[in-house]
Order: structure tokens, then sequence, then C-alpha cells
């Protein structure tokens, strides 16, 4: 666009540019289309004014429940994106609730069924153990050995 276009295109919508804007606009092929497309677009921009006596009646009202919606889809994409991996949701607790408990009671039973291969053997056997080659006082090894014994389970 050339230089008097672009000085007097604001007064050419408002409607009082110069004449020379015109001859101009008569002989340049490309600042005629340019601006006529401006015109198009002025004219499409008016129509949008709202005219203040009658804005309730023209303004466009969105539907009932529009903003709940809205703001659900939010509350829903975030929870999508990196937000997600802090507030997976109720199904996710669940179920990382329900594999502790299966994991729980695997290694209870497990436990349980191994429990004699865990525990001592008898008395004599505890007694025999002890070494009294190694060097340390009679209390201490006396005093070990009185707890191994009183903790002893049959």
């Amino acid at each position: 666009m050339h230089d008097i276009v672009v000085d007097e295109l604001e007064r050419h919508l408002s409607g009082n540019a110069s004449r020379a804007f015109y001859d101009h606009l008569d002989a340049c092929l490309a600042c005629r289309g340019e601006v006529a497309r401006m015109d198009d677009l002025s004219l499409l921009l008016r129509e949008l004014r709202v005219d203040p006596e009658n804005q309730l009646e023209r303004a466009p009202q969105p539907p009932l429940g529009f903003y709940n919606k809205v703001t659900w889809n939010i509350v829903n994409q975030q929870r999508n994106e990196a937000w997600g991996l802090f507030s997976p949701g109720a199904v996710f607790f669940r179920r990382v609730a329900f594999a502790s408990l299966l994991l729980l009671a695997g290694l209870g039973s497990f436990l349980v069924s191994h429990e004699a291969s865990f525990s001592g053997t008898d008395a004599a056997t505890i007694m025999a153990q002890h070494d009294s080659s190694t060097a340390g006082s009679e209390n201490s090894d006396r005093d070990r050995m009185l707890v191994t014994l009183a903790t002893y389970h049959e």
C-alpha cells in the first residue's frame, strides 16, 4: 500500500478523505483492492456494534449450564495434563489399596507357612550354640543367655 493510502485511510473510512486519495485509488489497482477489503471489514465491524438501548435484546445469551460445563472442562483438562500425576482420582487410590492388601495377605501366608524354618530349635540347641571360648565378661554372657532363654517360645 502506498503512503497516501496509509495516511488517508482512516479519513476515508469516516467519509472525508481528500481528492488526491480517490485519484490515487482510480490509478492504482493494488491499493483499490486493499481499500475495498478494508471497507468490507469495516462494514462487518459496524454490524457487530451493539446499540445501548437494545443491548439486552440483541446480545447473545449462553445456554443454561454453559459456565458449569466450561469449568468442568477446564478441571478435566488440568487433570489430564501434568496435574493428573498429582490428582489421579478415587479409582486409582482404591486400586492401590486393593493391591497393598493382596501383597500383605501374600506375605503373611508365606511367613505363616515357613514359620518352622525361621524359628530356632529347642532350648538345648540354643544353649549349645553359645561359644564360651570367646573373650568377654562372664556377667554379659550370662545375661545374654538368660535373655535368649526367656524370650524363647515353643
